[in-house]
């Protein structure tokens, strides 16, 4: 059980990677399509803007499918997002393939959540959903800075691939080690969109929105506020001849 929930944080790790991955090197994308920094900031929109569509879709769409190979199928997707992302060359390519890669991005989440539930017994189910979301954790910690620091080092486009590389690595993980897992045979997507009518659900939605707007609106400039507004090289002293007279 303990390899099959590890399959399913593989596919939460790249998508933890490329969703923020993609923030650290906004400068070198905007500079290689030809478009300024605020514009080229739209592709982190595009990106979102999959998640939105993609997730309550997806998750309607494919509630009665056997859930294994639903989340197969939206690693596959993930990374077919991001291979287009790695060859895409103009603004408007690249905004379709950072809209096409976050589409499966939510749904994904919420299939492997359910998979790993049915994996372990009710008192277990909490830690199994948390050990399936610490993907985008470690994603945040190690996938992140070393993608990033691919990209810079080697072009931009070496983090997408990398990217590739790891959401196919966690699809034949999840083909592999996750056993069959039947569907919701009595899911609607009607009967799910109907819950957002709710007003305490809305209202916790729109604190959610409000929330993480604000938090991505200034992650998605990240590099060129560090880099650029904070000069951090303003910061960094230089060494004083041993002996001489420091200034009050």
């Amino acid at each position: 059980m303990g390899v099959a929930i590890l399959a399913l944080a593989i596919g939460g790790f790249s998508i933890g990677t490329t969703e923020f991955a993609t923030m650290g090197l906004l400068p070198d994308i905007a500079a290689s399509i030809h478009r300024s920094i605020a514009q080229t900031g739209d592709i982190v929109s595009a990106y979102a803007f999959g998640v939105v569509i993609g997730t309550p879709l997806l998750a309607g769409l494919l509630a009665h499918l056997p859930r294994k190979g639903v989340a197969v199928v939206l690693a596959i997707s993930l990374a077919l997002g991001n291979g287009l992302s790695a060859v895409a060359t103009t603004y408007p390519t690249m905004l379709v393939a950072r809209f096409v890669a976050g589409v499966p991005h939510g749904a994904y989440f919420g299939v492997a959540s359910l998979v790993a539930v049915s994996l372990v017994p009710q008192g277990r189910r909490g830690r199994a959903v948390s050990a399936v979301m610490i993907g985008p954790a470690v994603a945040m910690i190690l996938g992140v800075p070393a993608a990033t620091y691919l990209g810079q080092a080697f072009g931009w486009r070496a983090t997408y691939w990398l990217v590739v590389a790891i959401a196919g690595a966690g699809a034949l993980s999840i083909l592999a080690c996750v056993p069959p897992t039947p569907g919701d045979s009595s899911a609607s997507p009607r009967r799910d969109l109907r819950v957002l009518l709710h007003p305490q659900v809305v209202v916790v939605v729109a604190s959610g929105v409000v929330g993480f707007g604000g938090i991505f609106a200034m992650y998605s400039f990240i590099a060129p506020l560090v880099t650029d507004v904070a000069q951090p090289e303003a910061f960094i002293q230089t060494p004083r001849p041993s002996g001489s007279r420091t200034d009050a």
